[in-house]
């Protein structure tokens, strides 16, 4: 990933959407044992994911890809709105308030499961909202593609994951359909 790897607190989200490569069809999520592997590999067990889970974590996991999507230009499409209306809607955030006098966003107490991984993802990208940063989490625009990078070019317009695979890819498609009007 190197320089298209996202910052804290928008790691896991990219790295959630990225457990489907859509290119070569490997799905990370494929199984209970994949969804053990990846709560374990970023230090998710305290949620307490379970199989029940996985279908639904496969449905955020599109519905996030998709509005990473919209970050180049792409409307959301309404199902996947819906569905993440709907996740949200079960994962309520609940503001905390430190000894400090600190302000942090965290899961409301009492979840277990997708939605209190949903309510952690959510108020990750609360953050990420507030500083400017989550705009520019992005998902390649190759449909064959959508590999989801983190935008760090200057004027924040990037729109492939990379310009020498993807990016060059749509830019002769678009020479070879102009030349064959």
């Amino acid at each position: 990933m190197g320089d298209r790897q996202a910052p804290e607190p928008l790691l896991l989200v990219q790295e959630l959407a990225n457990t489907l490569d859509i290119e070569s069809g490997t799905d990370r999520l494929a199984t209970p044992e994949d969804l053990d592997r990846f709560a374990d590999d970023h230090e998710l067990t305290r949620f307490r994911l379970d199989e029940p889970d996985l279908a639904g974590l496969r449905e955020l996991r599109e519905a996030l890809r998709a509005a990473c999507l919209a970050h180049t230009g792409a409307p959301v499409p309404p199902e996947a709105a819906e569905a993440l209306e709907r996740h949200l809607r079960a994962a309520p955030l609940a503001l905390r308030i430190g000894a400090q006098g600190e302000a942090a966003l965290e899961a409301a107490p009492g979840l277990a499961g997708l939605p209190a991984l949903t309510a952690h993802l959510a108020a990750r990208i609360a953050t990420a909202a507030g500083d400017g940063s989550w705009q520019r989490l992005k998902a390649c625009e190759a449909h064959d593609c959508q590999w989801v990078y983190y935008d760090r070019s200057p004027a924040g317009r990037s729109r492939w994951c990379t310009m020498a695979v993807c990016g060059s890819r749509a830019k002769m498609r678009t020479y070879r359909a102009r030349r064959a009007r």
